[in-house]
């Protein structure tokens, strides 16, 4: 894995990306060349006069892909018919977005005959890059060999999050070391026998380990090999704590093996006036550009809401934003003038029967959330970040899950980490779920993870999936 801005990458993700990236700008200038063969040889284009064009067609067409979802790789697949399914509409995504590039810019426009040829080549060549990349998944030089101290149930799950992981990056464990004082939840055929004297890191050699997870939960006494640890860091094999684990597997942060000294000493949590001017100067400029071209959808919205029951188009309600201070959210109504007519706040559901039929599309498209660009540029929100929940579910919330609170340290957003990885939460159990993604965003917010969120966005609302 790589680290950018706090965020864990895949190593394979970004070398695909990489390699396509190059792959589109080759792809331009041999599609130019060949437009312009003179009949006797052919004619490089000048790098300097098509450079920029070539640029922003790569990143159009890597903008597209990504908001398809195409760079989330699934290798269990292969080159089944998601990639074929969704590589044409990128391509057809990236020309409408090239469309209006060379209306706002025509200096960049480079002609529909190249355009033609280009988009040609560069699905061949993806088709390439991919057809290696899934072929190469089978190898074992692609496997890392991992061991996990301790045997109890955190070592257990931890173990088969890494024999089920269905991402790129593989791992061979070689097996488990027994700590003091644990129950054995493992089994006993995969638990390693050290032999009389044998160091730690003599244990990992034999095995082949190149990575140790430090799996126990309790590690007081004078029983924790934390010298040993050490040396095994200092032989260069990796030492890694079992929340780091599921925060760079899972891009959680889980609640149940969290210690709080992993918060306050680790790293993440970036607050300073670099991150707060930048992450405000997003949300301004990304909330003006979907407030403009939104605003035809927003009006129509309205009038199918009106049409529909007669009752009020904006849906006001109290929520907890940053510092646990109240505010008021607004959204376009999606539910029944009086759905809750009880008078106690009900969790929002999956075929929840209080939406109505304009409600059920636009909660769907995300549509219902326009209008708290609103909050954005009052300040009380960010465009990503931890939705808002209402005071009533925030109160139980605290009392019922550990570190709750930490997601209001910053502003809650129109989108998130959180609502792009998981669906619509109905119960604390949900809750818990979605507050491991929100750890995870507010550990390691940046812009880029920000970018990240908007393109993940793009394909919640594209594919209808209504998180």
């Amino acid at each position: 894995m790589l680290r950018i801005s706090n965020h864990y990458v895949s190593k394979v993700a970004f070398s695909l990306l990489f390699v396509e990236v190059l792959i589109l700008i080759g792809s331009f200038y041999v599609g130019s060349a060949i437009r312009y063969f003179d009949g006797d040889d052919f004619v490089l284009p000048k790098l300097e006069h098509f450079l920029l064009s070539a640029c922003v067609f790569a990143g159009a067409i890597v903008f597209s892909m990504s908001a398809l979802g195409m760079y989330q790789l699934n290798f269990a697949d292969g080159l089944r018919n998601p990639f074929f399914l969704r590589l044409m509409p990128s391509f057809a995504m990236a020309f409408g977005i090239l469309t209006l590039v060379f209306y706002i810019v025509p200096d960049l426009y480079f002609g529909r005959g190249i355009l033609l040829l280009v988009f040609g080549i560069s699905a061949l060549g993806i088709l390439a890059a991919r057809a290696i990349f899934f072929t190469t998944s089978e190898f074992r030089f692609l496997e890392s060999r991992i061991m996990f101290l301790g045997i109890g149930p955190l070592a257990k799950e931890c173990g088969d999050m890494a024999l089920t992981a269905s991402s790129y990056h593989k791992y061979d464990v070689a097996g488990y070391v027994a700590m003091p004082g644990e129950e054995c939840v493992v089994p006993s055929s995969s638990v390693l026998q050290m032999e009389p004297g044998m160091s730690l890191v003599a244990l990992a050699r034999k095995y082949d380990a190149s990575e140790i997870v430090v799996a126990v939960q309790n590690r007081r006494g004078g029983t924790f090999p934390i010298r040993e640890l050490l040396e095994c860091k200092l032989f260069g094999i990796t030492v890694t704590d079992a929340a780091t684990f599921f925060e760079r597997e899972t891009y959680q942060i889980r609640v149940e093996s969290l210690q709080p000294s992993w918060l306050v000493f680790g790293g993440g949590f970036d607050q300073s006036f670099v991150r707060t001017f930048m992450k405000r100067a997003f949300d301004i400029i990304v909330s003006v550009i979907i407030l403009l071209l939104t605003m035809p959808i927003m009006l129509i919205t309205a009038l199918l809401i009106r049409l529909e029951d007669g009752g009020p188009v904006i849906y006001s309600q109290e929520r907890t934003g940053r510092g646990n201070r109240p505010f008021k959210v607004h959204k376009f109504r999606s539910m029944g003038i009086n759905a809750e007519k009880a008078g106690k706040p009900i969790w929002a559901q999956q075929n929840d029967p209080r939406v109505t039929r304009v409600g059920d599309f636009i909660r769907k498209v995300r549509i219902d959330e326009l209008p708290q660009l609103w909050n954005v540029f009052k300040g009380e929100m960010s465009f990503v970040g931890p939705r808002p929940e209402r005071p009533f579910f925030v109160e139980q919330l605290s009392n019922d899950i550990p570190y709750y609170n930490v997601r209001h340290s910053i502003k809650p957003g129109i989108t998130g980490w959180a609502q792009v990885r998981y669906g619509y939460g109905a119960s604390v159990e949900d809750a818990v779920q979605k507050l491991q993604y929100d750890l995870y965003y507010v550990k390691n917010n940046s812009l880029f993870l920000d970018i990240l969120v908007l393109i993940d966005t793009m394909k919640v609302v594209l594919f209808g999936s209504g998180r």
